[in-house]
């Protein structure tokens, strides 16, 4: 039987896996070019990690190999990412084309030289080269690699009126493996590759999600309920590693769950799945992302991305933008008003990485509780008081904020961040509950700056949203919001709690008010809790 894979490319005959035929097929004739005896394309093909880059190419290099009127070769550059020699790179890449077509193509260490391997008597018949992994190079050796294949590409249209066989270069079609669509792109001189298309790998959809799962329940002949698939592609976007991931551990178990082949696959299934995958196992495509929030530029931008006030646009030239969105831990979406704005790339990558921040700033928190503080008004054996814990925290805040808040990232204008003290409170509620049996979960309904805190204590469930109190017009449309999401938790009421830094008592009174939304008749509750930043 076969099984979900997560760990480098898919083997057809033993893993689950999505056709994606008609993206194969654009990608061929991206490759092989709309009349393939005049020549083919030059194209990058560009992804994050684990998004089927490698496998779709795999896809076109059969189909390519079955044709005898081309020589096809595969080649993985990522041995060659630590080297920065120019005339290295050249002669490694050089050999390995010679070696896949049982020619010596050793001594060559320059441009000009690489570039004549590909000349008609040099090759036999005209060459498709897909070179996998080729943005691990040094940007130097990138441009050198790429500006020769420029000029073989514009030489083939100077010589349109010749068959591709007969032309003076007979490299057919290139295709570049890599996270990035644009290469080149930090050479001063520009990018020496400005000839190429660029094939996007995107996510794959609901249905191809579905379809896989429908596949292991044909096999194993174990029913998996519609809502976990459907919960599974919300938490993942698609992104074919992590769903893979899932759905290994669903089907496979794990050290601290075993799958009950007996019965099917429910939703208190996926619960346990998802939470160990949010803070208890690891994974590579996971690990590799929380490396790239760690850099001081990447981390800042982050944080800002986690305000709960307005959205950040998306701008591709941002060169952070840029890096976040090329390697998979922020997306881009079209809102209504004509505008991209950045979310994270899936609900999965978010937890993970506000759980790594909040770990990496408050692993300690502190004396939660003064000794004695009779706790009788906020917990009881079967109850939470959500705005006497509120208040809890509020004492703990001010008793600890100028140890808790000494080394917390800052704006340009000396604020800590709010996302810091979203962390904390977070940091802070888990610390409590989770010595009287609670818990407490982040969630991101948009994926953007809004965050939501879940808490199940005993047999009940309380929400609280988190919310930048801005200005009264924001203000009243948050409270209509936190009523629909509320309503969706199935809540007949919710926490609304804002952080400012300082509130009056007579403002306090008149903004700390209970409003209940009269079309979904959930009551909100709103908190603000002050910082005295």
């Amino acid at each position: 039987m076969r099984r979900f894979n997560s760990y480098g490319p898919i083997n057809n005959k033993l893993h689950y896996y999505a056709p994606r035929k008609e993206l194969i097929d654009m990608a061929y004739t991206q490759l092989m070019g709309d009349s393939p005896t005049e020549g083919g394309h030059y194209i990058t093909v560009w992804a994050p990690r684990q998004c089927g880059k490698t496998w779709i190419m795999q896809q076109i290099l059969f189909q390519l190999q079955k044709n005898p009127r081309f020589d096809v070769l595969k080649i993985n550059l990522e041995h060659l990412k630590e080297v920065e020699d120019t005339s290295e790179i050249i002669g490694s890449i050089a050999e390995e084309i010679g070696e896949g077509l049982n020619k010596d193509f050793t001594g060559i260490n320059t441009k000009t030289q690489f570039q004549k391997i590909f000349k008609k008597g040099v090759l036999d018949k005209p060459l498709i080269l897909i070179l996998d992994e080729f943005d691990a190079l040094a940007e130097i050796g990138i441009n050198a690699v790429v500006s020769a294949f420029r000029n073989i590409y514009i030489k083939g249209l100077d010589e349109n009126d010749k068959a591709t066989e007969q032309k003076t270069y007979l490299l057919h079609g290139v295709a570049l493996i890599g996270v990035r669509s644009v290469l080149g792109i930090e050479s001063d001189k520009g990018s020496p590759f400005n000839v190429q298309r660029s094939v996007h790998i995107p996510n794959l959809t609901f249905e191809e999600v579905r379809g896989m799962f429908q596949w292991y329940e044909k096999e194993s002949r174990q029913k998996i309920m519609p809502e976990v698939v459907e919960t599974l592609y919300e938490e993942t976007r698609g992104q074919p590693g992590l769903t893979c991931w899932l759905g290994e551990l669903l089907t496979e178990g794990f050290e601290d769950y075993t799958v009950d082949q007996t019965r099917p696959i429910e939703i208190k299934d996926f619960n346990i799945v998802a939470a160990a995958a949010t803070v208890a196992l690891p994974n590579n495509n996971i690990l590799n992302l929380i490396s790239k929030a760690k850099k001081e530029h990447n981390k800042t931008f982050l944080l800002e991305m986690f305000q709960t006030g307005e959205k950040l646009e998306f701008t591709f030239d941002d060169p952070t933008i840029n890096d976040l969105y090329m390697n998979g831990l922020v997306d881009k979406e079209l809102d209504p008003d004509g505008r991209y704005y950045l979310r994270f790339s899936c609900p999965l990558v978010q937890k993970r990485i506000f759980n790594y921040f909040s770990n990496t700033y408050f692993r300690q928190m502190g004396q939660l509780v003064a000794p004695f503080t009779k706790l009788d008004d906020i917990i009881t054996d079967t109850d939470l008081n959500i705005p006497n814990l509120m208040k809890l925290y509020q004492t703990y805040l001010e008793k600890n904020k100028e140890w808790l808040f000494k080394s917390a990232p800052r704006r340009n204008d000396m604020r800590i961040y709010e996302a810091v003290y979203h962390f904390n409170l977070f940091s802070y509620l888990d610390s409590f509950l989770k010595n009287q049996g609670g818990r407490v979960f982040p969630e991101f309904p948009t994926g953007n700056g809004k965050i939501d805190l879940i808490i199940t204590y005993g047999k009940n469930r309380y929400g609280i949203e988190l919310k930048s109190f801005t200005y009264e017009r924001e203000y009243r449309n948050a409270l209509k919001k936190a009523a629909k999401y509320g309503k969706q938790l199935q809540l007949p009421e919710i926490y609304l709690v804002s952080f400012v830094e300082y509130i009056d008592e007579e403002t306090g009174k008149e903004y700390e008010t209970d409003y209940r939304d009269e079309t979904t008749g959930v009551t909100v509750i709103t908190i603000f809790v002050t910082t005295g930043n």
